[in-house]
């Protein structure tokens, strides 16, 4: 009973199978089919059958296959042996630059830092390629590192680096005729020679030289792409401590000697001067002798000299005025004179080791050292003179005190502040018999000192003429100190500030 059941249902099941194995096959088999001329001319038409075609997804040819890159040598420069004859011309290599930043300029050092673009522009038929459209490519660092690129360095470098953040700035663009322009960004540290003779009034001329590390003039031509235009600045450029004056462009030509021999350089050839040179000897025997063309950025700077007329001047000016105080102040004021002068001479003392302290260990004068060193012997003058006057004085109260020692009293005169005495050495060596009875026994007293009132002095002190001189001359001191010291100074000042200025 079962049997009879399911034989039917798996006859059933079958059959429909087959069926439909047999219309997905004739299915396929039309797919397979080729169009006829009809058929193809219709689905070309039908707006169904049109699909646009997705460029991103199209391969097409690498760079290095475009360029042709794998069929040449790159490591030899562009012309090099063309002809097969000869090392070929010179390869022309127009630079331009743009300053982005002027960062850093350090006396200690004696460098600068800056941040720019360097452009190079050369003609490389090697990688000329066929172009419909006429237009450049560009690519990036990885491209850079394949092909041939001028081997520019910076002379007297420090330190330089290319930016890298996000990804290196290197930009290498080609032109269907194979001219190649080749720019990245670098930031150097590189030398600059001061002379701090007039600092802080000094102008300062300092000079980016790049030049080619291999290949002589012979090889490769450097220039300038459109002379002074080639250098481009950014108007925001400004330092803390300088202002820029100007940028200007110079090219020039250098010698060096692999010989290793300390002679002169051999003079410049006429035609390859460019109105100026330079020589330069060395023993890297791995340098191939020869002129090589150098370019120039120089850029000149005048120093703020505000800040340092806050910071320095005015403190060395101002502490000199105060040492002038104590020609004002009592002689017999010794506390009051002495410490002003010290601090004075110590507050000096610290400017200068302040000032020195910030700048490099040159072995000549600086404009700010003879300021301030003759603004310290001003300050330093002024506590020898108290010491002079505080000497003559102590030789006055001396006299002085021999002479009342000698005299008669001279009690119930009116002030002793307001006379004058003279007397001669006789009349004084006769006061010994002063308070003597006389020989009828009464006393008399007898004043060989005569005494003259004078309302219109005011000394303080009864001496002999010689003894009245020395008085005068110990307030003279003081007296033309008022004068002299505020004079000779403002004459320094004068002087100087007409010099360096």
């Amino acid at each position: 009973m079962h049997t009879d059941v399911v034989l039917p249902f798996l006859l059933a099941w079958m059959t429909a199978a087959s069926g439909t194995l047999q219309r997905c096959r004739n299915v396929r088999l039309k797919r397979e089919m080729p169009l006829t001329e009809g058929a193809r001319r219709f689905r070309n038409s039908s707006f169904i059958f049109k699909r646009s075609l997705d460029v991103t997804k199209v391969w097409g040819p690498k760079s290095e296959q475009l360029l042709k890159i794998d069929n040449h040598d790159f490591t030899m420069r562009p012309g090099f042996g063309a002809r097969c004859v000869s090392a070929g011309p010179a390869v022309p290599v127009g630079v331009d630059v743009q300053v982005e930043s002027l960062d850093a300029i350090s006396e200690v050092d004696m460098d600068f830092t800056m941040t720019l673009y360097l452009r190079h522009y050369w003609k490389d038929e090697r990688l000329a390629f066929k172009s419909n459209t006429n237009l450049s490519m560009t690519f990036d660092g990885r491209l850079v590192k394949k092909i041939w690129v001028p081997d520019m360095f910076f002379v007297h470098s420090k330190k330089s680096f290319t930016h890298d953040t996000t990804t290196e700035n290197v930009m290498l663009r080609v032109f269907p005729d194979g001219k190649v322009l080749y720019s990245l960004r670098v930031t150097v540290t590189s030398m600059c020679s001061m002379d701090l003779s007039r600092f802080p009034l000094d102008t300062q001329t300092c000079s980016l030289e790049i030049e080619s590390y291999a290949y002589t003039d012979d090889d490769l031509m450097l220039y300038w792409k459109e002379g002074n235009r080639s250098l481009s600045t950014d108007d925001r450029i400004s330092l803390s401590q300088f202002l820029i004056q100007k940028f200007h462009t110079t090219t020039r030509l250098a010698f060096y000697s692999s010989t290793g021999q300390t002679g002169s350089a051999a003079p410049p050839f006429p035609s390859r001067a460019y109105g100026r040179y330079e020589s330069r000897v060395t023993s890297d025997l791995f340098s191939p002798p020869g002129w090589y063309n150098r370019l120039y950025i120089t850029f000149t700077l005048r120093r703020h000299v505000f800040f340092f007329l806050l910071q320095t001047y005015f403190p060395a000016t101002l502490m000199v005025m105060l040492s002038w105080v104590s020609f004002w102040i009592d002689r017999r004021a010794v506390p009051a004179r002495v410490p002003l002068g010290i601090t004075t001479v110590l507050t000096m003392s610290t400017i200068i080791t302040g000032v020195n302290a910030s700048m490099p260990r040159v072995s000549y004068i600086k404009a700010v050292d003879i300021y301030l060193w003759v603004s310290f012997v001003f300050v330093f003058l002024s506590v020898i003179e108290y010491a002079a006057v505080n000497y003559l004085s102590t030789l006055q109260e001396r006299k002085e005190r021999m002479l009342r020692e000698r005299l008669p009293c001279t009690c119930g005169l009116a002030h002793p502040g307001m006379m004058s005495a003279s007397y001669s050495e006789v009349e004084a060596n006769a006061t010994g018999n002063y308070g003597l009875p006389e020989s009828n026994g009464v006393k008399r007293e007898r004043m060989l000192v005569q005494l003259a009132m004078e309302s219109d002095q005011v000394t303080g002190h009864v001496g002999s003429s010689a003894y009245s001189n020395v008085w005068i001359d110990t307030h003279v001191i003081d007296k033309y100190s008022r004068v002299l010291f505020p004079g000779s100074y403002v004459l320094f000042n004068i002087i100087y500030w007409s010099i360096y200025s």
